[in-house]
């Protein structure tokens, strides 16, 4: 077995995830977006996938049974939960935010004074994960590991 099999698997879910966001986003939406690629956000979740490979991986070479195996579970869930929960709500009050300020710039015109730079910053409204999207960057991650370790031969 490749002593750098978990990082390698890890680091691979991760790059592969954000190379196949523009190909999500396309299969979905019918929009190209190849920018995509730099971005948070969007199908699949990069994070879900770098931490079930990690997770798996952990749990193929130390044991299912171990304490690694079991803080990397725990860290993978709470990652998972805050990109579909935490950050995707985040996401959305910026959006929300957002589109307020507009809505008042609209209706008062130049009757408003919005000069603080607060207000003319133009903020990523995408930061989380539906849950469609971690539960594909998950089934990445565990490809990917699950292949990885094949590859490196570990004997199963």
């Amino acid at each position: 077995m490749n002593k750098f099999y978990v990082p390698i698997a890890a680091s691979t879910a991760c790059i592969l995830a954000q190379l196949l966001k523009p190909v999500g986003h396309f299969l979905i939406h019918r929009d190209w977006n190849p920018r995509l690629v730099f971005s948070s956000g969007d199908m699949p979740s990069s994070h879900s996938a770098l931490v079930s490979a990690l997770t798996l991986a952990i749990g193929l070479t130390e044991g299912f049974d171990t304490n690694a195996f079991y803080i990397s579970l725990c860290f993978s869930v709470i990652i998972c939960y805050d990109a579909a929960n935490v950050r995707f709500y985040a996401g959305k009050n910026i959006t929300v935010t957002q589109r307020l300020i507009d809505d008042l710039k609209d209706l008062f015109g130049s009757d408003i004074v919005l000069n603080d730079k607060i207000y003319m910053d133009k903020m990523k409204g995408v930061l989380g994960h539906t849950y469609f999207e971690v539960t594909g960057g998950v089934l990445l991650g565990l490809f990917v590991s699950f292949i990885f370790y094949i590859w490196f031969g570990g004997a199963i």
